[in-house]
């Protein structure tokens, strides 16, 4: 097993701090086969980045991830997600002003729950959410941030 050197603060030129060396992603899954399209949420715990929020599981990408694979791998870890039965369809990259920092975001598909449960203390609760009601949720500042731009591609995704 590679080693784990994505895990850290970055103090961007924007003047904001991020979580991950090397940038960070995160999934956002869509399930298909309860009559509307669903996306996974996760609320964080509160002793987390941004805690009693709904958000994308995701985090710090290692040197030698691509954002897809980091991406799958912490929905693995936070959520029990088996990548074996997701279909990735594209990644969407948010970048900071100066290019100093990223968050990648996965948009996948799957057919039933993909194995999802709380696989880590970092998540409270995971809810299979209609798109239309995400907004509806209070959102992490990033995801809120980007989810109009986030859930266009999702809905041209699943077109």
């Amino acid at each position: 097993m590679a080693a784990r050197d994505g895990d850290g603060w970055v103090h961007c030129s924007c003047g904001r701090t991020h979580w991950g060396k090397h940038g960070a992603a995160g999934l956002l899954l869509v399930r298909r086969d309860l009559g509307e399209p669903r996306v996974l949420l996760q609320l964080r715990a509160e002793w987390t980045h941004g805690g009693g929020t709904w958000a994308l599981p995701g985090g710090a990408i290692d040197s030698h991830e691509d954002s897809a694979g980091a991406a799958a791998r912490e929905a693995r870890e936070e959520a029990g997600i088996d990548e074996s039965r997701i279909a990735v369809r594209l990644t969407h990259r948010a970048a900071c002003t100066n290019d100093d920092w990223f968050y990648d975001t996965v948009i996948a598909h799957c057919d039933d729950d993909a194995g999802a449960h709380i696989a880590n203390p970092e998540s409270v609760a995971l809810d299979w959410v209609p798109i239309d009601e995400v907004d509806q949720r209070p959102l992490h500042g990033g995801f809120e941030a980007a989810w109009e731009v986030l859930r266009q591609k999702l809905l041209d995704s699943l077109a």
